[in-house]
């Protein structure tokens, strides 16, 4: 009985050591790296991101086009009201006409006229008939134009709209993934959602009196306000609303989609950039950032982040744009 007790103690060791290789092991598992959660979001996010930049487009041209309708309809609305006035002027003289028309015609032959007279009077009153006329096709003409105008805008508001619809019906998956990277950064970096420090080095790097040195200095101004899909300003940005508050401060209006901004201004060359360029990343143009020299830049990153300094060294950069 005593001789067993010493290979009790070795299988009661060998069986909390091997717990708590287990419980190392579970947890491990359960908490993954700082890395492999970046991996994740920056997997997820390049999913999210052209689809809501695709959003921002969509939205920007159905807008546009429903200003165009709006601007043709007060313009059609008062040649309508033209041709309505002048059909109805030509249909009372025409019922004048048809009921005493032929007496007009004799009492004039009738009356102390000489035949010449008559034919004269009947020229004069044919040439006001046809000048009406004229008027009335004029303006009716430009009726039908901006009708038909109209006509083609409401046929693509109709597809826009439809494309508003079903990105309308994406957009509960969209923020359940959000949510979900956002549980994630609260996961590694806290509630804050902060990663460093959102201005290391001042900024602007290097600056010029130019629109771009405007542009880039308002980028620095806005370090630290919270990244949000879709907006503008003045509290919250995404990536491309960013972008184009800050140039929009040099005077320079950029359209609120990547890839509309990637198609404005010229193309430059890394070794030329200067403060205020568009530095735009991965194949599909989906993310853009504002250079603020010394190859640093300015960008809204992601949900759960802040509009923060980050440099362009290590990234998928696609290429650059001066917009002025």
């Amino acid at each position: 009985m005593l001789a067993s007790r010493p290979i009790l103690r070795a299988v009661l060791g060998a069986a909390v050591g091997f717990a708590m290789v287990l419980a190392g092991s579970a947890h491990a598992y359960a908490d993954p790296s700082i890395t492999d959660i970046e991996q994740q979001i920056d997997a997820q996010w390049n999913q999210l991101e052209p689809a809501i930049e695709q959003y921002n487009n969509v939205h920007g041209q159905l807008a546009q086009l429903r200003r165009q309708t709006d601007a043709l309809q007060r313009r059609l609305a008062p040649l309508q009201l033209q041709v309505d006035v002048a059909m109805s002027r030509v249909g009372e003289l025409a019922a004048q006409y048809y009921r005493s028309g032929q007496a007009v015609m004799m009492n004039a032959v009738l009356s102390g006229g000489s035949p010449d007279e008559f034919v004269y009077k009947l020229m004069i009153v044919n040439e006001l008939a046809h000048v009406q006329r004229t008027r009335i096709g004029v303006v009716a003409s430009a009726r039908d134009k901006y009708a038909a105008d109209k006509k083609k805008l409401d046929g693509m508001i109709a597809q826009l709209a439809a494309q508003d619809a079903d990105l309308a019906a994406k957009k509960k998956d969209i923020e359940a993934r959000i949510a979900g990277l956002q549980k994630l950064r609260q996961k590694v970096y806290g509630t804050s959602g902060a990663t460093g420090a959102l201005k290391p080095v001042a900024c602007p790097v290097d600056y010029d009196g130019g629109k771009g040195g405007k542009a880039a200095t308002k980028a620095c101004s806005l370090i630290g306000k919270p990244y949000q899909y879709g907006s503008t300003g003045p509290d919250t940005f995404d990536c491309s609303g960013l972008t184009a508050a800050a140039w929009a401060a040099a005077g320079v209006s950029l359209p609120h989609f990547t890839g509309d901004q990637w198609k404005i201004g010229k193309s430059v060359a890394q070794a030329d950039l200067r403060p205020g360029d568009l530095v735009f990343f991965y194949s599909d143009v989906h993310h853009v950032g504002l250079y603020v020299g010394g190859g640093w830049m300015v960008h809204a990153p992601q949900t759960g982040d802040f509009v923060r300094m980050a440099k362009i060294a290590g990234r998928p950069v696609t290429g650059y744009r001066r917009p002025a």
